[in-house]
């Protein structure tokens, strides 16, 4: 089986067109792979070979870098300097040139060893690219389409690429099932042994982010900011939101005429994640209590050594603050960068007498037979 060069010239051209990859470049990887070939078949495995290909008409040259010398003793790596000077006129001895051979095929063993190589190569040029391109768009959200759900791992297609959606980047309580289109934030990009492994995540804070920046116009241009995101996906999200500019309600620009903004939000990370969007405020104990929304805070103790804070609320406040499973004070904790604790605070009494107005006496009432009597001595009188 020998190699047919002007099949495979044409297979090169269909090759860069089907894969989106430079001609150039498969070239390059065709050519280092004849030359593997050309040692193979007709040299060394440790000579010097280069070789070229013209994809118009197939035709294949092979120059092998050798040695002038005055007397050859080895034919593969030396050259005499008579013939080295038919190549370069002003070669010297103890130099390197180039010695041109035309090749017209090779053996089936080098023929098919090339094929392999190429086919290698081919892939590794095309992972590279397709690191190359994706490597640009690490930290954005993407398009994707799952594949297959494996376990606690979600495969998604991504274009040219294959990613993966490790369980602690997924939603919780959302469900992924083949051929289900996704927004999903690319996080990194790894090599492994089948390609590129694209990380993606739906759970991580960043997500949020980008789903309102696609939302709130108002961040493009700096108007309004996001200061911090504590998120537990597919529960519940807090999100600091600040002002720039005088007079725009930051919170109201997050949420949108009738809550559309925030919905939309909503709409694509699902219903049941519950998000508060809560004001900014450099000072901490403003912050910690707009964090802990909606719970009323008494008052708050800063230790800033400890980066904690001891926060008082009203008695029947305490489990708002805390939430279910801790979840609220933990986000807050989360957003805000201090340890809360909370504690309950009763209510002051009022100091001094109370004083007890006593009410007039009823008369009591009279029995039936009073009652009787009276009405009979009524009756007499005004008869009389």
């Amino acid at each position: 089986m020998d190699m047919d060069f002007k099949q495979l010239a044409l297979a090169i051209q269909a090759i860069a067109e089907e894969k989106n990859l430079p001609e150039n470049a498969v070239k390059e990887v065709v050519e280092q792979a004849l030359a593997a070939a050309y040692r193979r078949d007709y040299g060394e495995r440790e000579q010097e070979v280069r070789v070229t290909m013209n994809l118009h008409s197939g035709e294949v040259d092979a120059y092998v870098t050798k040695e002038v010398v005055d007397e050859v003793e080895n034919e593969d790596f030396e050259v005499t300097l008579a013939d080295a000077k038919k190549v370069k006129k002003d070669a010297a001895v103890g130099e390197t040139v180039e010695i041109h051979e035309k090749v017209t095929t090779f053996g089936r063993v080098a023929a098919q060893t090339a094929k392999q190589v190429i086919l290698q190569r081919l892939r590794e040029a095309e992972r590279e690219i397709v690191l190359a391109e994706y490597e640009d768009k690490i930290g954005t959200v993407i398009n994707a389409m799952v594949s297959r759900v494996e376990g606690m791992i979600v495969r998604l297609e991504l274009g040219k690429a294959q990613g993966i959606m490790p369980r602690s980047e997924q939603i919780q309580g959302e469900r992924y099932y083949p051929s289900q289109r996704l927004k999903v934030y690319l996080k990194d990009v790894e090599r492994g042994p089948r390609g590129p492994q694209l990380v993606v995540s739906r759970g991580n804070k960043e997500f949020m982010e980008w789903l309102f920046r696609a939302e709130v116009p108002e961040m493009e241009s700096g108007a309004v900011e996001i200061k911090n995101i504590a998120r537990e996906a597919g529960v519940r999200s807090k999100i600091a939101v600040a002002s720039t500019v005088s007079g725009v309600d930051p919170v109201g620009t997050f949420v949108g005429g009738h809550g559309t903004r925030v919905n939309a939000v909503v709409g694509e990370v699902g219903e049941q994640e519950k998000i508060d969007i809560i004001v900014w405020s450099d000072d901490i104990q403003s912050y910690i209590m707009n964090a802990l929304s909606p719970t009323k805070v008494n008052r708050v103790v800063i230790d800033e050594a400890a980066k904690r804070a001891k926060v008082f609320v009203p008695e029947d406040q305490l489990s708002i603050a805390i939430g279910r499973g801790g979840q609220n004070v933990r986000l807050a904790s989360k957003l805000v960068g201090y340890e809360l604790d909370i504690e309950a605070e009763k209510a002051p009494e009022v100091q001094g007498e109370v004083q007890v107005t006593e009410l007039p006496k009823q008369p009591k009432l009279k029995k039936k037979e009073q009652l009787e009597s009276s009405l009979l001595e009524a009756i007499e009188e005004h008869g009389q």
